[in-house]
């Protein structure tokens, strides 16, 4: 006579895991965790610092003013640009269609003594600039501006 089959003991969860696996690893220790927590505010602050003074660092800085479209050949852009005094700078300015394509555009020098004698000392410079176009602008902007090579 045969005996019915029993189920074969089953071992407990975490030991079939920890024979399969290998035992649990330990957690961090608190000075570990002292000193993770530590290395991440210190670059968190860093980073911080960082990100609040790379703008100010900035150079050149623009801001377009406004624009006027006299005829379909010709945009006017009237722009602001902040530079350290005595600095020579170049301005990319550029017409734009309907359709947000360029139909004209024209680099500018706005050379170191442009407005001296400014109530910030000569730091802003208010242009205006005529630049042809292919076709009817709806727009004028300025792309881009930079120190000029050769003066810093």
């Amino acid at each position: 006579m045969t005996s019915p089959d029993q189920p074969a003991p089953t071992a407990p969860a975490d030991t079939s895991l920890a024979n399969r696996y290998g035992a649990k690893k330990r957690g961090l220790t608190p000075a570990a965790k002292r000193t993770i927590a530590g290395v991440a505010l210190a670059g968190g602050i860093g980073f911080m610092a960082w990100v609040s003074t790379s703008n100010s660092l900035t150079d050149v800085t623009f801001k377009d003013v406004g624009y006027t479209t006299p005829d379909a050949t010709l945009a006017e852009v009237d722009f602001q640009v902040t530079r350290e005094p005595g600095t020579a700078v170049k301005c990319a300015i550029k017409a734009l269609d309907s359709k947000y394509a360029v139909v004209g555009w024209k680099v500018v020098d706005i050379p170191s003594d442009a407005a001296e004698g400014t109530a910030d000392g000569g730091r802003t410079v208010s242009q205006r600039v005529a630049v042809r176009t292919e076709s009817l602008s709806v727009s004028g902007v300025v792309d881009s501006c930079w120190i000029a090579d050769g003066t810093a």
